[in-house]
């Protein structure tokens, strides 16, 4: 009888027989819910923390002086010292001689903009015999510091306490007129100072809504700009100029401010954000209606100075 050696061999009798025990492969296993929860906070709070650090250069984007027309000659540099360093503020005198002190507006521009390219957006005002005043932010330009709401509002209300000191400037009459960003700073301005009028010009409500646009909460915005805030606190009459098809802070910001105060006129115009015209018949109507137009009686002398 032959045994299972002779049938198959000494060498093969082990590929039938029970091998030992081994470890089965490990199969990697899917991660825990909560590791992958985890990694994702910290993929946000990595991404948040750049934001809130890197949102200022964003904000303030100050261009270069590279190319900027020259300083008018009639066009008086200022420089008004704020805890942030010395700030320039451009005052432009009326070009009529009204009986004075004059009326006066001081215009707060745009994030992306220098005083440098305001002074011929303001030869109509003038011709009403109104003072301006075109106020840099710190950082921008040729001013000291770096901007921040907090830096910014500290140079608007140096602008304004320079202006209520000059005798030629009725300090009853100080209008802040701002433009986008600057549209904030005015609105704070006239809450805090109790204005005779406010005018914004394609303002938003606040900076924390464009957190979103970044997949950031508006909590991480370090400088919120409130200008809706402001325009509740504000119980002056308010003019808001609006473009219809901006792209950049759309019409909703206009309307919402708008009906924010009960004071507030609003004025919806076709153009953008950056392309929109002055409004300066918008303007006149508006002050005249406020009776803020002229001297103390109404009047004021229209005629060029150095004219007969």
């Amino acid at each position: 009888m032959y045994s299972y050696g002779d049938l198959f061999g000494p060498d093969q009798r082990d590929v039938f027989c029970d091998a030992p025990d081994t470890p089965s492969p490990t199969v990697p296993k899917a991660p825990p819910m909560l590791a992958i929860v985890l990694a994702g906070v910290a993929l946000v709070s990595a991404y948040w923390a750049v934001l809130f650090f890197t949102q200022r250069t964003l904000m303030f984007p100050a261009p270069s002086l590279a190319g900027a027309p020259p300083r008018p000659l009639d066009a008086q540099p200022v420089w008004l010292e704020t805890p942030a360093g010395a700030v320039e503020a451009w005052f432009l005198p009326p070009t009529v001689d009204p009986a004075r002190p004059a009326p006066m507006l001081l215009f707060t521009h745009g994030n992306g903009e220098l005083i440098d390219y305001w002074p011929s957006a303001f030869v109509e005002p003038r011709r009403w015999g109104m003072a301006v005043v075109l106020l840099e932010y710190p950082g921008y330009g040729r001013s000291a510091g770096r901007p921040s709401q907090h830096a910014i509002m500290n140079a608007v209300l140096a602008a304004d306490d320079w202006a209520r000191a000059r005798p030629d400037i009725d300090a009853q009459r100080i209008i802040p007129y701002g433009r986008s960003l600057g549209g904030a700073a005015a609105a704070m301005l006239a809450a805090e100072r109790s204005a005779p009028a406010l005018i914004l010009e394609s303002a938003f409500t606040s900076a924390r809504v464009f957190a979103l646009q970044f997949g950031a909460p508006g909590f991480l915005v370090r400088d919120p700009f409130d200008t809706l805030a402001a325009v509740r606190r504000f119980a002056g009459p308010t003019l808001v100029l609006h473009g219809e098809h901006d792209a950049i802070v759309p019409a909703s910001h206009g309307r919402t401010l708008a009906g924010a105060s009960s004071r507030a006129t609003l004025r919806l115009l076709p153009c953008g954000h950056n392309d929109c015209p002055r409004a300066w018949t918008e303007v006149r109507r508006f002050l005249e209606d406020q009776g803020l137009l002229g001297d103390a009686s109404g009047a004021a002398d229209t005629r060029p100075r150095g004219g007969a």
